[in-house]
Order: C-alpha cells, then structure tokens, then sequence
C-alpha cells in the first residue's frame, strides 16, 4: 500500500475516532446518572446544610429514577467529609453539599487539607440566611446604638458563637471592629446549644443563624438587636439589618451550594445544575427552604466560583485585623 494510501486512510481513522469522542461527550450528561448518586454532607445532621441535601436529594431521585443518598460526615469543622469528595472520582456520583464555614476555616485557620478552588468543581449556588445578633432579656439593649450606648456594663462580657472560626465568630469580629465594643467569644459546637444558653441566661450575648430564633423573639424570650445580611429577614421583618443601624457594608450572610470533585464534566454539571434549579423554582420547595432560613437562589457555576474569591478573601482580611489566625 502506497504511503499517500496510507495517510489518506490515518487520516480518515483520526477523524472518525474525534467524531465518535465529539459524539459520546455529551451522551455521558445525557446518560447521568446511570446508578445510586451520593450527597456528602461535612456537619452534622439537622443542620440547615443538611436539610438543604435532603430536600435536593429527595426531589433529585424523583427525577432521576435512581437513588440519591445524604451522607452526614461531620468532624475537623468539616474537612473529613470534604476531603472524602475531594478524593471521589470526578463522575458526579459523589457530591458536597458545602457552605461558607469551609472559607471561614480557612482563613481563620490559615489552611485546610485541601485547596478551596482546585480540588473542587463549583456546581450551584443554592441559598442564603442572615445571622442574627441577640440578647437576652437582662441586656438593657434592643438594638447596637443602645448596645454601644451602654459601654462599659457590656464590654468584656462573654458573647456565644456557633463555633471558633465559624461565620458568627466573622459576624461579631467584624461587629466589634465597627462599633469599637469588645466581648470574649465561647465557643459552641453549632448554633443550637448556643441559643439555649442565651435563653437561659447562661450567656448575655450571640450571634446565631436567624431562622432559629423567630420564635423565641416573638414570645419576648430574647431580643434581636440587628441582622447581619443587607436586606431584612422576612421572617422578623420589624429587625433593622446592622447596615441600617450605621455600620456601612455590614452584609454577611451564610450560603450553601453544591460541588463536587476537581475534573467534573461541564457537561455532567450542567444537567445536575439544571435539575436542581428545577427543584428551586418549586414553590412548595421555595417556602419549605425559607421556613428553613434560607433563601433559595439559582446561582450558576461560574456566580459560585466568584463568590468564593470574595469570601475567602474578606474572611481573611477580618481574621488578621481581627487576630483570629488559630494554629
């Protein structure tokens, strides 16, 4: 065989085998998934992350036909279940449901055991919830300027946060570096035994997430002096935000999205991004989440990868102004 022949027919191989990769790529997101799907979760059971895995994950086997598990692996402030995604198999079998304690951890901790951006794919931004900043009824205060007002009977007392280099630990730092006040941080592990001890009048002073303390507000059991997002919360739409209250910028809110191991398909992520939008838009889903304290969002892949750029570093810029760095 001549070698113009020979080259003609290379030639000819070469191009059906790039057709028949070009071809099979978007099959594998069409295919998707073909088997059980597994939804990580690094903190424990009942938490707001958890329930946004579980109503995402009940509503992703419906849609798919196959099972979709939620997996709790809490520990080391959430590294032991995200190293587990970080080291799965970029196929989109094994996903994270992450939030913002992983940059909180990170720049108050200085690293994790893994990169934030290179070792995960962004996939969703799913929601958000406000923190709130809250007293019991022995604070002669029910907003900062009546907090700051009463300078010296408050400074130096101890506040609760969800835990150390948690996102209320941020909240309060970035607090006091506006107001000037100072309290000494206890810290819990997780937002619920902080706000029994608030009830109680174990603690005077904490920032937890908002949804929790809706009740407890309403009954006059404590007070809250400010919310930490820009907007109100809804649910306590009588609450200033602390950027009302005149601290310029205060916009901090807790957010959860989905990921999943370095390397994934944009075409696998595409199709898992566009069925849970699908589930967001469900109003009854919509309202359960907002129950839950989280407002849903639709924020694509590339709205996730931006926001935790400025997240990792306006954490970081409070850790060191704040001397929060912990070894």
């Amino acid at each position: 065989m001549s070698a113009t022949v020979c080259a003609s027919w290379a030639r000819r191989l070469a191009a059906g085998w790039c057709l028949m990769v070009v071809c099979a790529t978007p099959s594998l997101a069409q295919n998707f998934p073909s088997r059980s799907v597994r939804i990580v979760v690094p903190y424990s059971a009942g938490g707001s992350s958890d329930v946004v895995a579980r109503v995402i994950g009940s509503e992703l086997q419906r849609q798919w036909g196959q099972p979709v598990t939620v997996e709790n692996r809490p520990g080391a402030s959430g590294n032991i279940g995200s190293m587990d995604v970080v080291r799965a198999p970029a196929d989109g079998y094994t996903l994270l449901l992450q939030n913002d304690t992983m940059l909180t951890n990170l720049a108050a901790q200085g690293k994790l055991p893994y990169h934030h951006e290179n070792d995960l794919t962004p996939i969703m931004l799913l929601g958000r919830g406000p923190l709130a900043l809250i007293a019991h009824p022995s604070v002669k205060a029910s907003n900062v300027q009546e907090l700051q007002a009463a300078g010296a009977q408050v400074t130096g007392q101890s506040y609760g946060s969800c835990g150390i280099g948690s996102p209320s630990h941020f909240v309060m730092e970035l607090l006091m570096k506006k107001t000037g006040l100072s309290f000494s941080q206890v810290g819990y592990r997780g937002c619920a035994p902080v706000l029994t001890d608030v009830l109680g009048g174990q603690i005077p002073l904490a920032v937890v997430s908002a949804n929790l303390v809706v009740p407890h507000a309403r009954s006059g059991r404590l007070r809250v002096l400010g919310i930490s997002s820009a907007q109100r919360y809804p649910l306590l739409p009588d609450v200033p935000t602390l950027q009302e209250q005149g601290l310029q910028g205060f916009d901090m809110s807790t957010w959860k999205a989905l990921m999943g191991p370095a390397g994934l398909s944009p075409d696998v992520v595409d199709r898992i991004a566009r069925d849970v939008a699908r589930i967001l838009d469900d109003p009854a889903t919509r309202e359960h989440l907002e129950i839950s304290g989280i407002e849903p969002l639709r924020g694509s892949a590339s709205d996730l990868a931006h926001l935790i750029k400025v997240d990792a570093n306006r954490y970081r810029e409070i850790a060191r102004s704040g001397r929060m760095i912990i070894h």
